[in-house]
């Protein structure tokens, strides 16, 4: 799995240089996931030093990717190939249970950028 952003992809409502041709609707991406005893005890070590607590960011970042990569699959079965007004929420659903879901509207754009003229041969040099 790639940390990357797909480049079709925007918090925004619109792409520059591309048109929406059709709106496809709401996807999304739900990731469900729980710290281990092995990561709270790292992280209780790493609050005594204070500072970023990595085993957690490292938990929330692979958490939103996957969710992002779901919603991008989503989209995909729709046959869109843009999303627009992409969006995270977490909730925590119990003690040590964090939820959570990317989404956006899955969209059919086409580039504004006229074609390139066609290839018909070589130059009369």
């Amino acid at each position: 799995m790639s940390n990357q952003t797909h480049p079709l992809t925007t918090t925004a409502f619109e792409l520059p240089g591309y048109r929406v041709v059709r709106s496809l609707g709401v996807v999304r991406g739900i990731v469900v996931r729980s710290r281990s005893i092995v990561g709270n005890m790292a992280a209780s070590l790493q609050t005594l030093i204070g500072g970023n607590i990595s085993v957690y960011t490292t938990l929330c970042e692979r958490a939103r990717a996957d969710a992002f990569q779901q919603m991008l699959a989503h989209a995909g079965e729709l046959g869109a190939n843009a999303v627009i007004g992409v969006r995270y929420d977490a909730t925590e659903i119990g003690p040590g249970i964090t939820e959570v879901l990317c989404y956006g509207t899955a969209v059919y754009v086409e580039s504004l950028a006229p074609a390139p003229p066609p290839v018909t041969g070589t130059s009369g040099v």
